[in-house]
């Protein structure tokens, strides 16, 4: 059982599994800044100063030790704005890899070999019996 999990562990899908989760979480990093300091700061601008972090709908006040009960709306709007980009840019990323993956096998398809001579010669004695 080591062996095979040392065989796995091994095999470039783990460790490209790793790398991928390492660029995931610094990208989502990125895309969430993008979102909190550039792209919703704009659209507050644009809804008249609003900032959806801070929307919210209060049930219950709070008082003393006791936090209020809300429903914060506003952040559940930035985080699905948040997704929608993450999500949109992979889907481009995987895009843009898989055009690259089938550019190469058309370059496989296109540099075929050139038939042997007794090939060429079987054929041709293939095409006269024909007739």
């Amino acid at each position: 059982m080591l062996k095979e999990f040392k065989e796995f562990a091994v095999k470039g899908n783990v460790v490209d599994l790793a790398v991928g989760v390492v660029i995931g979480g610094a990208f989502g990093k990125i895309v969430t800044s993008m979102v909190n300091d550039i792209i919703m700061p704009l659209v507050g601008a644009l809804t008249g100063g609003v900032n959806f972090t801070y929307l919210k709908i209060v049930f219950k006040e709070a008082h003393g030790d006791i936090p209020e009960v809300a429903l914060n709306y506003g952040n559940f709007i930035q985080n699905v704005i948040d997704f929608l980009i993450i999500s949109f840019s992979i889907f481009l990323f995987i895009k843009l890899i898989n055009k690259l993956k089938r550019e190469k096998k058309v370059e496989v398809v296109e540099t075929e070999p050139k038939p042997s001579d007794e090939v060429l010669l079987l054929r041709e004695i293939r095409d006269l019996l024909k007739k």
